[in-house]
């Protein structure tokens, strides 16, 4: 058997890696003219981080991260709403990771490279169209200049093209644009001096307006870390058509972010110095899409953010894809024919993720602090007095459940 890849992001490169550890032939064909390190700080959950120690990743793993020990969430005053360990210290087997997206596409492109070879990595190959028959598909791709440059023949197609998933659009080209929901993303990472614990994650205020920070690699010295910030406003009702795709990921303008940035108080740490200091940031609007009726027709199938693009809450997008790459896999092994497994895998991702959508458009765990924010908009002196231990659980605890990352879920994974 034989997979085309389309998209060599951690979703895609996941997928070759674990096609390949069961005996499937795959090829991977990326747009870029190569594989860059983007994007800033992401978090990746045990339950994923699980299936790349499986892939015999995790000391590489573990040499470009942070083990995350704790999460807590605050007001935009800084006032404690819940704390709790996460990973090793929250008594699973394998850590959370706080890391760099680009290092962690890097480490999983290495891996692939390595096994697969340099030439199941084809680079500056643009999806231009793809058919299939009884017997297979074909994919045919261009260059940026629009030059035919190659046509695979594969078994099946699988579109891990992002959320502007070129795959996707030919499935349904009536869709329209992605969804925005008024919010946007400021985003920049910064040598700085460690806080709490070193290994500590923050959140603080909720969906309206919000900042995050937490380390994702040592420093070049001791007491040092890459710290990750990201800054959340609602800048308009949802109502609005997101701004132009390439606009996305621009640089951001301080004189825009700043004035948000003082609504918050963080006791560990200066955030706006942490802000200011930042040579460089990068702005980007909060999209999904809604969750699709199928993701697979005959041999051609989506995954990762082609399938399922969700709000970055609940350290969740990177993780579900790598979710969705072992299942994908583990059904084309055991399938009697590549179809059969496409419509398996489907059955057994789509309802999942859709829920994590639909989830994290509420906020997700971190609809905990909307809650609080909501009773006690101008701080508090007693969090339980505003909202009980058990409500607080319930609300970031359910979300642990329905993303598959609590204790006990992942104990009874395979």
């Amino acid at each position: 058997m034989k997979a085309i890849i389309v998209g060599g992001g951690i979703g895609g490169l996941t997928a070759a890696l674990m096609l390949h550890s069961r005996g499937i032939t795959a090829e991977l064909y990326e747009q870029a003219d190569s594989i860059r390190e983007l994007g800033v700080g992401i978090n990746t959950l045990p339950h994923a981080i699980k299936e790349l120690k499986q892939l015999g990743l995790l000391e590489r793993l573990d040499e470009v991260a942070i083990r995350t020990y704790e999460l807590i969430y605050t007001n935009r005053f800084g006032q404690e709403i819940w704390r709790e360990p996460r990973g090793i210290d929250a008594g699973f087997d394998i850590p959370q990771f706080s890391i760099h997206r680009g290092r962690l596409q890097a480490v999983i492109h290495r891996a692939v490279e390595e096994r697969l070879g340099h030439e199941a990595v084809r680079t500056g190959c643009r999806l231009g169209a793809f058919s299939q028959d009884e017997g297979g598909v074909s994919a045919y791709f261009f260059d940026r200049a629009g030059r035919h440059v190659h046509t695979a023949r594969g078994d099946i197609l699988i579109g891990a093209d992002g959320i502007h998933s070129t795959v996707r659009n030919k499935l349904f080209p009536d869709e329209g644009a992605p969804s925005w929901n008024g919010i946007m993303l400021w985003r920049g990472a910064m040598e700085w001096p460690a806080f709490l614990t070193g290994r500590s994650m923050i959140v603080a205020g909720g969906m309206r307006a919000k900042v995050v920070v937490y380390p994702i690699a040592e420093g070049w010295r001791p007491g040092v870390k890459l710290t990750n910030w990201a800054v959340a406003v609602r800048l308009a009702d949802g109502s609005a058509p997101p701004p132009r795709r390439e606009d996305w990921s621009r640089p951001g303008r301080r004189e825009e972010l700043m004035p948000h940035v003082d609504r918050f108080s963080i006791p560990h740490l200066n955030v706006r110095q942490l802000i200011e200091e930042t040579p460089e940031f990068w702005e980007y609007p909060m999209c999904d899409r809604d969750p699709l009726p199928r993701w697979t027709h005959g041999r051609i199938t989506l995954l990762g953010d082609a399938a399922h693009p969700m709000y970055p809450v609940g350290s969740n997008g990177a993780s579900q894809a790598i979710l969705d790459a072992r299942s994908l896999a583990d059904k084309l092994v055991t399938a009697e024919h590549p179809v059969q497994a496409l419509v398996s895998y489907e059955l057994d991702r789509l309802p999942k993720t859709a829920e994590i959508v639909r989830s994290n458009r509420t906020g997700g765990p971190e609809g905990v602090i909307d809650a609080v924010e909501e009773l006690a908009p101008n701080g508090f002196s007693d969090i339980d007095q505003v909202l009980s231990h058990e409500e607080r659980a319930a609300i970031v605890k359910g979300y642990a459940k329905k993303a598959g990352f609590s204790p006990d879920k992942l104990s009874q994974a395979a």
